[in-house]
């Protein structure tokens, strides 16, 4: 069994993709350098563990529509699944680095978008949990098929600035809002009957009206 061990060495925004895409530099390491890896189909399961890091003032004012009040986080902060990712690792000896390549969303219903945006420095302390499946030769030339050890994990602390900047590219000072059809249409509406160009001149054109009933 080739006893794999994984590292995430690093992190960067992909320019040019599809969608806001995050590539994570995974390091594996194959102890027996006699059995040659022929291929990995990994597999990963990335956390958002919540509770390793200090938050400003105005984080937690932001994070409340996660975590609720500051003063029940201590039942409320936990560890939340961001997104699940896959990759096909090539054949190596020794170790090999690869790009995990993960897709980020801007869609403020989205739980981990929420989190990220609320982030204003430092880091996000991430948990990578690995599984998949391994594929690779024994000295004498044999193939042979293994699982990931189920346990097979590593740490990284994502600087913050890389989502932003990442959605800054991708997203322009712009952000993303999902409404209810029956909220849609009544807005839409509104729009048309004040021949307003921009959804976000009819947005605005309300905000004040808002604001004079919060005061």
């Amino acid at each position: 069994m080739p006893g794999l061990t994984f590292t995430v060495d690093g992190a960067q925004a992909v320019p040019f993709a599809a969608a806001p895409t995050i590539a994570f530099q995974v390091r594996v390491v194959n102890p027996h350098a006699s059995r040659q890896i022929r291929s990995i189909a990994l597999r990963c399961q990335i956390l958002i563990e919540a509770s390793r890091r200090h938050y400003s003032p105005g984080e937690r004012d932001s994070l409340r529509d996660l975590f609720g009040d500051p003063d029940r986080w201590s039942q409320t902060l936990r560890s939340m699944l961001w997104t699940h990712a896959a990759v096909n690792v090539p054949a190596f000896s020794g170790s090999t680095t690869c790009e995990l390549p993960v897709p980020c969303t801007f869609d403020f219903n989205v739980g981990a978008a929420k989190y990220f945006h609320a982030i204003q420095s430092d880091d996000v302390p991430l948990c990578f949990q690995f599984s998949g499946t391994i594929f690779y030769a024994t000295p004498d030339g044999a193939l042979q098929i293994d699982q990931v050890d189920w346990n097979k994990e590593a740490k990284y602390r994502l600087p913050s600035q890389v989502w932003r900047e990442m959605m800054d590219h991708y997203y322009p000072n712009s952000a993303w809002l999902r409404l209810g059809r029956d909220a849609f249409e009544r807005l839409y509406e509104y729009k048309r009957r004040h021949g307003m160009a921009t959804w976000e001149e009819a947005i605005e054109s309300l905000l004040p009206f808002q604001e004079g009933a919060a005061s």
